[in-house]
């Protein structure tokens, strides 16, 4: 058996999937009895960061997914393996490896794997960089017209399909041959912004235009909706160049046997989310 956290998101969704397929057994944590999930997925109920409400969900669990950054990953991995999990498959970002304590992404990220390394159970981690869907984020723009304005320009990231990261994640909870390893996951080149707002516009059959924001005009808008800390610690990713997310990694290939799908496929595959 298999718990899937997080089994709605763009990652769980398409791991609860690939397990599915996989003809094992699948357990989703979810907070809410109407949570859509395919057939043959049994919910149980939970909260990540209220450790006493998951005893029933790690009973007669083999292996976790686990999104990072909870309140009390210590408490939440101990009640994991009292209760018998063996393998822990954490989902972090490029970030961890910085170790940047004075950076609230990369601290979370980094203190979520040192829980996991420290909890006493099997561990994989998974290293995704910015994930292609995160571009949905268009969306609205794209409702209204065809002027897409996008933050940090010139930051080119070697962009990951979510469904890639999936894919390795059932592959590590199935395998324990990738106990013990961490994955940097990426798509198979870097691209801009604008180079997705361009391939967004032959997959959508529209003339689109790509106005890059400053440093500035960024920040201004990230604060609309996101914490200062984590504006700083973004700014500090893109503008200061802090996070290097252009460099491509082998390990969706090498893992699953197949390359890592690139924009253009994740694209048409979700062009009606545009609008």
């Amino acid at each position: 058996m298999f718990l899937v956290t997080g089994a709605t998101g763009n990652v769980g969704a398409e791991l609860v999937r690939e397990l599915i397929r996989a003809g094992a057994p699948v357990r989703a944590l979810v907070r809410g009895p109407d949570a859509p999930l395919p057939d043959g997925v049994r919910p149980v109920p939970g909260d990540l960061d209220d450790p006493g409400t998951l005893a029933g969900a790690f009973e007669g669990v083999e292996g976790v997914f686990l999104l990072p950054g909870r309140a009390d990953m210590a408490g939440l991995l101990a009640g994991a393996r009292d209760a018998g999990v063996r393998h822990v498959v954490l989902v972090s970002g490029g970030s961890a490896a910085l170790a940047d304590m004075d950076n609230p992404i990369s601290r979370s990220m980094t203190l979520s794997e040192r829980a996991v390394r420290d909890s006493g159970l099997a561990w994989t981690f998974l290293r995704p960089r910015a994930f292609m869907s995160n571009t949905l984020r268009w969306a609205p723009q794209l409702r209204t017209g065809d002027t897409v304005r996008v933050p940090f320009p010139d930051a080119a990231a070697a962009c990951v399909d979510p469904g890639d990261v999936a894919a390795v994640a059932a592959r590590a909870l199935l395998d324990h041959a990738h106990r013990g390893r961490v994955y940097e996951l990426t798509g198979p080149r870097p691209l801009r912004p604008c180079d997705q707002v361009a391939v967004l516009a032959e997959v959508l059959g529209r003339d689109l235009r790509c106005v890059g924001l400053s440093d500035e005009r960024s920040r201004a808008e990230m604060e609309r909706t996101m914490p200062a800390g984590y504006v700083d610690a973004i700014v500090r990713f893109h503008a200061d160049g802090t996070l290097d997310e252009a460099r491509v990694h082998p390990d969706v290939e090498e893992v699953t046997g197949r390359p890592p799908r690139d924009f253009r496929q994740w694209a048409t595959a979700h062009a009606g989310a545009f609008g």
